[in-house]
């Protein structure tokens, strides 16, 4: 029998527009052993509901959760209304909330009347009602509506689960929707894309055929169509795209060509309902188009706003020379400068030319300048990154509280949406981005929102490294618009005679590699081998590294590529076995095809702010336990301090960390890096890809394969030119004013 308690709802602590509900529950039941002290004590569950009535009963089926902050909590995947069987039951339901003006004492008559069974005989008739003393029709109607509502919401979420909804998307469509719910359904499913953000349109599709729907329906067609677009700008990173890859991209969708006249139709009225936006040849989905407008207004404002000038600045830019004794070249001392006078400034420059430097100055100028305590400089500074690695770097780097973007503008995962915005902006006046190559146009524009006016904006990052994951190149094209000041920091500073890294990622860079990479040096190796070679040589220097005192939390390993031999899923099977072989006493558990261990490293996956852990993120297995007689199963994962435990459920939030790949490395730093380069990864390897692997490294680096094919990669300036409108719009919007 599936884990359930009963009880009595007692109240919500949260509720969600899209039916997430936080709430407590007196428990009167349960089948679970390590509940059986919350009998007739309120426990807190979570889940997804169409409707809960305070003091009505329930069944709820699911799984105990215990949540690192607030404790013990049910996670709820089905529940159930319990009917009222006895007399006292009914006369508590009748007489309940739910049915207003219907007290205790025309409850009783009901009862009496009707006996127990009174419910159901409401529903199947409710002229039986009359045979009840002193119930006006105004009540009998109230009574019997009250019931029908009551009863509707069950039938619904029963009818769209048999179709083929999960629960959740069942609840979230009926929630949305209440008694329209299967009118809607049988009319114009695809209008729930409209109106729930999260549910998937193949399998809508896949439920609306089953329908009987007409497959070349225009709503099916506009729905397509925002589909593609929206596939079309993930894998391409592009804003907009051209009307030819929309058709084309929909007809593979459909296996065969649509009608033009079908087509075209579909996208004007998409135009029309603001669903995309057309500017000249470029076809936009809406929020892409509105998101790359607001970045250039609210840059355009803030260079256009009068910058603040200093008197004696540049006596506190020595004083503060004096104070760490370094000696600032003149180009950091212009960012330091520029970045406390103007509204808006980047700063860019590769490894080891002194960004982390520069933040630092920046952070103490400004307390200097202002004459702040140190509990007034946090209340008016933002340091921000939009990875936590990268957040706590710069927290280390300036003895300053740091955070994730996300965390920063309190990002609600449940209806996805910030509540730092431009309704409620936060008051900081000096915010500090670093890692900004990684931030795509959504996440400018939110970041952009949640900012007040009143704002000195410093926007930090290596214009070589790889673009965004998310679709914009929003570093590039505020750099390439030339109408911010830019400071480009091109001096090395960690740099002698035994340092190399900072000096190959200029070469790389500058288009200048020599056959210098192939010479060992204190911080490199570049270790020659084959393709077929690769994975015995990466066990082989990983044995050697540990010998040395090296573990998996000082080196990381990178590569391009998750498939094939030479592959990050591979390879990482067979480093786990390096790094954390099985010993006698160390739990583990098998989740598909993976096997997770105590020990393990990992990588988490997704934006958790709720438990502080964000993409990217590296932990360590801390503990797998089996709960109760059930033996659910628990990995609790260490984030460098903070736990954070899982239960089955979310295990697909994370996977090992021993090998990663070069895109989710952005924003860290590792003592040791690890990197194969090989002609298996050929149509991954390109030069910011390189560049970027390489820059992770703060101490040491080993690069593994073949000498052509790193060549070929630094050389190979061929990476997919992302089609974005921001630079243009950036400068339009300047020549507006």
């Amino acid at each position: 029998m599936k884990d359930y308690i009963k009880g009595i709802f007692r109240q919500d602590i949260f509720r969600s527009d899209k039916g997430y509900i936080i709430g407590l529950l007196k428990v009167l039941d349960t089948n679970i052993m390590d509940l059986k002290d919350y009998i007739n004590k309120v426990i807190t569950f979570t889940g997804y509901f169409a409707e809960l009535n305070e003091n009505e009963k329930y069944i709820m089926y699911g799984e105990t959760v215990l949540h690192p902050k607030y404790g013990m909590q049910f996670s709820v995947k089905e529940y159930e209304r319990v009917k009222p069987e006895d007399k006292d039951g009914v006369i508590e339901f009748l007489s309940s909330d739910l049915f207003k003006g219907i007290g205790e004492k025309m409850a009783i008559r009901i009862v009496n009347t009707l006996g127990t069974n009174a419910i159901d005989m409401i529903l199947q008739d409710k002229t039986c009602l009359y045979q009840v003393p002193r119930l006006s029709e105004d009540k009998i109607n109230l009574i019997y509506d009250t019931l029908k509502r009551h009863e509707e919401s069950s039938e619904a979420i029963v009818k769209l689960t048999e179709l083929g909804f999960t629960l959740k998307d069942a609840l979230s469509i009926y929630n949305t929707y209440k008694s329209n719910t299967i009118k809607i359904v049988e009319n114009n499913i695809y209008r729930i894309i409209d109106d729930i953000d999260d549910i998937n349109f193949v399998k809508l599709d896949e439920i609306a055929i089953k329908l009987n729907n007409d497959i070349f329906n225009l709503n099916r067609i506009k729905a397509l169509i925002i589909y593609v677009m929206k596939n079309l700008s993930f894998s391409s990173g592009d804003t907009y795209v051209f009307l030819r890859e929309i058709y084309e991209s929909a007809s593979f969708y459909l296996k065969t060509d649509i009608d033009n006249a079908l087509f075209e139709e579909a996208v004007s009225e998409l135009d029309a309902e603001l669903k995309i936006k057309i500017e000249d040849d470029k076809y936009y989905l809406f929020e892409n188009f509105e998101a790359e407008i607001n970045i250039a207004n609210k840059i355009n404002y803030l260079i256009n706003k009068n910058v603040t000038k200093y008197k004696n600045i540049d006596m506190r830019v020595s004083e503060l020379e004096d104070k760490y004794k370094i000696k600032y070249s003149d180009m950091q001392k212009k960012a330091i400068i520029k970045a406390l006078e103007n509204n808006i400034t980047i700063i860019t420059g590769g490894p080891g030319t002194g960004k982390t430097t520069i933040i630092k100055a920046i952070v103490e100028l400004y307390k200097i300048l202002n004459n702040f305590t140190d509990r007034e400089l946090i209340s008016n500074i933002a340091l921000l990154a939009p990875t936590g690695r990268a957040s706590k770097r710069m927290s280390e780097s300036t003895l300053m509280p740091a955070s994730t973007i996300h965390r920063f503008l309190k990002w609600n995962k449940e209806i996805n949406e910030f509540m730092i915005n431009e309704y409620n902006p936060d008051k900081s006046n000096l915010v500090i981005v670093d890692e900004v190559s990684m931030i795509d146009n959504q996440l400018m524009d939110s970041l952009l929102r949640g900012l007040t006016n009143n704002i000195k904006l410093v926007l930090v990052g290596d214009y070589n490294q790889l673009s965004s994951v998310g679709a914009g190149n929003v570093l590039k094209d505020l750099i390439e618009s030339d109408i911010i000041d830019v400071i480009e920091l091109d001096l090395l500073y960690r740099q002698d005679d035994s340092s190399y890294i900072p000096v190959l990622a200029n070469d790389i860079k500058n288009d200048e590699v020599n056959e210098d990479f192939l010479v060992d040096r204190d911080d490199y190796k570049f270790l020659e081998c084959s393709s077929e070679y690769i994975l015995p040589s990466i066990v082989n220097i990983v044995k050697k590294v540990i010998s040395k005192g090296y573990d998996y939390r000082r080196v990381q390993l990178m590569a391009p590529m998750y498939a094939g031999i030479n592959g990050i899923d591979n390879i990482n099977k067979v480093l786990q076995d390096v790094f954390n072989p099985m010993e006698v006493g160390k739990k583990e558990i098998k989740y598909g095809d993976i096997i997770y261990r105590e020990n393990d490293k990992v990588l988490h996956l997704v934006n958790d702010p709720d438990n502080n852990v964000f993409n990217g993120d590296i932990g360590v297995i801390k503990s797998i336990n089996y709960k109760g007689k059930s033996g659910k199963a628990e990995i609790t994962i260490d984030y460098y301090g903070n736990l954070v435990t899982y239960t089955s459920k979310d295990f697909n939030k994370f996977k090992h960390g021993f090998i990663i790949s070069i895109h989710k490395s952005q924003g860290s730093e590792f003592e040791l890096v690890i990197m194969p380069v090989s002609s298996s990864y050929k149509r991954m390897l390109y030069k910011k890809l390189i560049y970027t692997g390489i820059t992770r490294a703060k101490k040491k680096l080993i690069l593994i394969g073949e000498p052509r094919s790193f060549i070929y990669g630094v050389t190979n300036n061929n990476e997919k030119l992302r089609k974005t409108g921001l630079l243009e719009k950036l400068i339009n919007s300047l020549n507006k004013n």
